[in-house]
């Protein structure tokens, strides 16, 4: 029965460490959100100007970054935005974080807090009940330790 020693056990400790540095987390190319934006609209035609984005441009901490999202829809039974979908080039996954929406909901308003893995574009989509499509994009800029250089 062989003992461990402490040459070994830092032998260990080292080889699990590179194990763990090795684990690949690489983020989604702008093909990748392109991608998940054409399946979402099924290929047609997005328009913009309708939604209002509230992001920071530069983003401290990209763990916990704060977005708003407004859509200009009536909110009506028969016009009404039914799904919000925010999609990013930069993150391991592109598809960020989905909302569902009724007329209930009185306005096309969400907001919450995303997780962004580097600095890329953040795409938000907007479906209506009438098969429109709505999308505007903005830039955020992930630094490391609030240095904005």
């Amino acid at each position: 029965m062989s003992s461990l020693t402490r040459r070994s056990a830092l032998a260990f400790g080292a080889g699990l460490t590179l194990g763990l540095v090795a684990v690949d987390e690489s983020a989604a190319t702008p093909a990748d959100a392109a991608a998940e934006i054409a399946k979402f609209t099924g290929g047609k035609a997005t328009e913009s100007g309708e939604i209002a984005i509230d992001l920071p441009e530069i983003a401290e901490n990209g763990n916990t970054v704060p977005l708003s999202i407004r859509v200009n829809s009536p909110m009506t039974a028969d016009d009404y935005v039914s799904e919000i979908r925010v999609v990013g080039d930069a993150n391991p996954n592109a598809g960020i974080v989905k909302f569902h929406l009724t007329p209930a909901s009185g306005r096309a308003e969400v907001a919450t807090r995303i997780r962004l893995g580097g600095t890329g574009n953040v795409t938000v989509l907007a479906k209506t009940s009438t098969g429109k499509f709505f999308a505007d994009r903005q830039a955020v800029k992930v630094t490391v330790g609030g240095c904005g250089g």
